[in-house]
């Protein structure tokens, strides 16, 4: 790693660790980084795995006092079909040529960025569910089963995948909105904890990128969550979306020229 390389790579996840506390989306920013500055593309999806995670487990800590009041029929068979999807998509990702991923990457941007285009439908329809008192018992069982899709997806990719929870578990039952970002924390921190495990553990991880990374996106982290005060998250949303479309257009650009 060189030094321009460097700098651009603490930008990019300085960036990312922001726009992550302000509306989610960092991946948005930091994985394309990595595959700028050369890193191999299941390589740059692993370190940017690692890179991001230890903003994940402050969450939780966030939302603590509304985990407890989840009921345990209905967290650990989603944490466990979490970790066992986790752990699948993440060695699928390995298992994947280079070249192969590489050619995915426009559309998997493209999808995430479609997704995370539902975030804002998603959380208004929750949050109207939330003060109309709309209730109904959580269906654990087909949780289970969308979850191994979800967690699957999170540790191949990932990016957009906490909007999918949300919309599952409001599908599914769940009116409180607090509580299910608590859980949706507590998920995709799983999910990703796994896979992270694996990347480490398969080598596939750029450890001087990754730690630079890390100590930027907490950075970001801390100084977003400060102007988050002072900015609209709508405005921060429209501005990932378009920077997701912006790349999904390069890469697929990139493709059809190279």
């Amino acid at each position: 790693m060189n030094l321009s390389h460097g700098i651009f790579l603490f930008c990019a996840a300085l960036i990312a660790g922001a726009i992550n506390s302000v509306a989610g989306g960092g991946s948005f920013v930091s994985f394309p980084a990595l595959l700028l500055v050369g890193i191999p593309p299941v390589n740059a999806n692993a370190t940017n795995t690692v890179a991001l995670w230890p903003g994940q487990p402050a969450s939780i800590w966030a939302y603590r006092k509304e985990l407890q009041h989840i009921s345990r029929r209905a967290v650990v068979p989603l944490t466990v079909t979490g970790v066992i999807g986790g752990l699948v998509g993440a060695y699928v990702l390995l298992k994947t040529p280079q070249a192969t991923f590489m050619r995915l990457v426009p559309w998997l941007l493209l999808i995430a960025t479609l997704i995370f285009m539902m975030s804002g439908p998603v959380s208004r329809w929750v949050r109207s569910r939330t003060v109309h008192h709309e209730h109904a018992e959580f269906a654990t069982g087909r949780g289970v089963f969308i979850q191994m899709f979800i967690a699957f997806y999170i540790g191949y990719f990932g990016a957009g995948a906490g909007i999918l929870i949300l919309a599952m578990l409001a599908l599914l039952g769940m009116d409180q909105i607090h509580t299910m970002n608590a859980l949706k924390a507590w998920l995709t921190t799983v999910s990703n904890g796994v896979a992270m495990i694996l990347f480490v553990v398969s080598h596939a991880v750029y450890w001087p990128e990754t730690i630079l990374m890390i100590v930027a996106s907490m950075l970001g982290g801390y100084f977003g969550a400060y102007f988050a005060q002072k900015t609209k998250a709508g405005h921060v949303r429209a501005i990932v979306i378009a920077i997701g479309f912006i790349l999904s257009a390069y890469f697929f650009a990139k493709q059809i020229w190279s």
